[in-house]
């Protein structure tokens, strides 16, 4: 049960606030069926909880959504990760954890001064040529400030929220025991894998509160574009001063705080400043694409979440990119078999999609013909469909749903990478209603494919793949010494482990415990019965002491084997549910 989950009284405040907005929205049976109802009764909690009829018209999806919202950061934060996971959610779902937003009420500025102070090593006035109070954006963990360097450039401070690291960690820890419970409780919600969910997104979410690691993200993806030129611009539209692609400089950073060059562009929701600023959309449309496939294909490293929120247009169409705190990294295998399913999916090759779908599913892989079968009925779909016609992004999003259909789950760095291509299409078609992504994939694709196979690359991976072979024949006549020297003085151990006969060792040994018990609480109570009768000795009350001494050992021993044997029937319940 929840109650003997909790490992202090620190998050019970805030338990009770999750399961108040959870029976506010009608989700009061499920907080009885997880138990949190009988834990905060237990905690002196008086409860008068009726289910709330608000929201009864809301369906499910959009419940959820709303409850999220009044639950806080980490729950927000939970929701737009989860709107990442097509492989896991019905469309229904997907669409209404992407509206999850994050906005927050500004902290006031008196309460972020004094972190900020801490920060910085001094008061902003004085460590800033100029520094504006007022925030320009306030979100659930951050706020954002327009500042100028004492050396002209025009910055933002991105401070993180006083107090807000506790919160998070409570939530935290309070989500990682519900979706235990989720598991263990609910056998329809199993297969979506809560506690593994909880686990990405603890390691995604503590990495967002570290303003370091965004900076060093954004510091990577400069790297990454220095040089970076699109083969279709004009020489004149881009230079060593006119970056195409451009990331934001990172002047200082630390924990929570970080200081980063200023933006002054249109921002990618403003589409009619766009083309009031003469800027060409298609360009735009063409040039942003071509730069998240260079991340995604070259670079294994993304920009997961390219909404328009989080790019800028500027003079002589060129993009800029912010926000890093949320990264996608994809290893050079994985990138492999993406191209492979991209390949797959713009050729109408239902095999190769199947195949690497099969690899993603490790060793949760269904029957490969049905999912073949599957897939070829949903590429047949696109037959004969032109290229300019294609939609990438609903493609993959109909695969990831076969997928779904099968019971398989995408692996956790692929969640991200899915999403990202789906909001960049849906972001090009904004600015272009007759942008092809499927067009502009192919020639990269192909181009990727076959860079992946050149003789250089493949002299690489051979001259790795000797390197390691040699490594290991070096290092077998030491390993080989070592073996034959701990079996010369006998600590070679061979361990075999059965689960079931160590589970059927822990039960004989329970019973015999029992027995050795039972037979000892026996003899207490004849060898008690025979003192009773025999005249003399040390009495109490008229009774002999030694007797009474016995039967209230035998009673100790008896209550013992009884508790014993309950809380065994209760284990193995537990254990079979």
């Amino acid at each position: 049960m929840l109650w003997q989950a909790l490992a202090s009284m620190r998050d019970l405040a805030r338990l009770y606030e999750i399961a108040s907005v959870l029976v506010r929205y009608g989700f009061g049976d499920m907080v009885r069926r997880m138990g949190l109802a009988d834990t905060l009764e237990r905690a002196g909690r008086v409860l008068r909880w009726q289910d709330a009829s608000d929201y009864a018209h809301l369906a499910p999806p959009a419940r959820v959504r709303r409850a999220m919202e009044d639950l806080g950061p980490a729950f927000v934060k939970l929701g737009q990760v989860l709107a990442t996971r097509l492989d896991l959610f019905e469309p229904e779902w997907i669409a209404e954890f992407s509206q999850l937003h994050d906005h927050a009420r500004p902290v006031p500025y008196e309460a972020m001064r004094v972190q900020l102070t801490e920060d910085l090593g001094g008061p902003p006035e004085e460590m800033f040529a100029r520094f504006d109070p007022e925030p320009v954006a306030a979100a659930s963990l951050a706020q954002v400030y327009r500042a100028q360097l004492p050396g002209g450039e025009e910055v933002v401070v991105k401070a993180r929220r006083p107090g807000i690291r506790p919160v998070v960690e409570a939530d935290l820890r309070l989500l990682m025991r519900l979706a235990e419970l989720v598991e263990r409780e609910s056998p329809e919600l199993r297969a979506l894998r809560p506690r593994q969910l909880v686990h990405e997104f603890t390691q995604s979410l503590l990495r967002e509160l570290d303003f370091s690691s965004e900076a060093r993200n954004a510091r990577r993806m400069a790297q990454n574009f220095a040089g970076y030129r699109d083969e279709d611009a004009p020489p004149a539209e881009a230079g060593p001063s006119q970056p195409l692609i451009v990331i934001p400089r990172v002047f200082w950073d630390c924990e929570r705080a970080c200081v980063q060059e200023f933006i002054d562009g249109i921002p990618g929701t403003q589409l009619a400043r766009v083309d009031a600023a003469g800027l060409d959309r298609r360009v735009l449309a063409r040039r942003g694409a071509r730069a998240v496939l260079k991340m995604i294909l070259q670079d294994g490293f993304f920009h997961a979440d390219p909404h328009p929120g989080n790019v800028f247009y500027l003079p002589g169409n060129r993009i800029a990119f912010i926000d890093f705190g949320m990264v996608g990294r994809l290893t050079e295998q994985r990138r492999e078999q993406l191209l492979r399913l991209l390949l797959g999916l713009v050729q109408q090759r239902a095999a190769d999609v199947a195949d690497v779908l099969a690899d993603w599913a490790g060793d949760d892989a269904p029957d490969l013909d049905a999912l073949l079968l599957a897939l070829d009925g949903f590429v047949d779909q696109y037959r004969g469909v032109p290229l300019a016609q294609l939609r990438l992004g609903a493609m993959l999003n109909d695969a990831v749903g076969v997928l779904r259909q099968h019971r398989l789950t995408l692996p956790p760095d692929l969640g991200l990478l899915v999403k990202a291509f789906i909001s960049l299409e849906g972001m090009g078609r904004e600015l272009d209603p007759d942008f092809d992504m499927a067009g502009q994939a192919a020639p990269i694709l192909e181009r990727a494919v076959r860079d992946s196979y050149s003789p250089r690359v493949v002299f690489q991976r051979g001259w790795r793949s000797l390197l390691d072979a040699a490594s290991l024949v070096s290092s077998l006549p030491r390993d080989l010494s070592r073996l034959m020297r701990a079996a010369r003085r006998g600590r070679i151990d061979v361990q075999v482990e059965v689960r079931h006969l160590q589970r059927l060792g822990n039960q004989l040994d329970r019973a015999v415990s029992r027995l050795v018990v039972g037979v000892v609480v026996a003899a207490l109570i004849v060898g008690s019965s025979i003192v009773m009768t025999v005249p003399g000795g040390l009495r109490l009350f008229g009774w002999p002491v030694l007797g009474l001494l016995g039967f209230l050992g035998a009673v100790a021993g008896g209550l013992w084997l009884l508790v014993s044997i309950w809380r065994s029937g209760r284990s193995d319940a537990d254990r079979d549910d």
